[in-house]
């Protein structure tokens, strides 16, 4: 997921000063951090906004949806994303 450039934001395309987020936070951000599973959101996206992702279910759900996918596309498959993160977001 780290494919997106600072300076730019992962969900709105906005150009910018932006900020790292973990998509899998708290016991897992290490695990975020080891597997690249972090995004550049600028800050209205990643803590301002309504829709940010540290206010919105909805937004932190779609990002980890989109997490376990990148997960399953780069390391590993449904079961082993599960023994690393304890959840299933698909």
């Amino acid at each position: 997921m780290r494919d997106n450039l600072k300076g730019r934001c992962w969900l709105c395309g906005t150009y910018g000063p932006t900020e790292t987020h973990h998509i899998f936070e708290g016991s897992n951000r290490k695990w975020s951090d080891k597997y690249g599973l972090t995004v550049e959101l600028c800050m209205w996206c990643h803590r301002e906004g309504r829709n940010a992702a540290h206010i919105s279910r909805e937004t932190a759900d779609y990002l980890h949806t989109e997490g376990q996918k990148a997960f399953e596309r780069t390391y590993g498959d449904r079961q082993e994303f599960m023994d690393i993160f304890g959840k299933n977001y698909l």
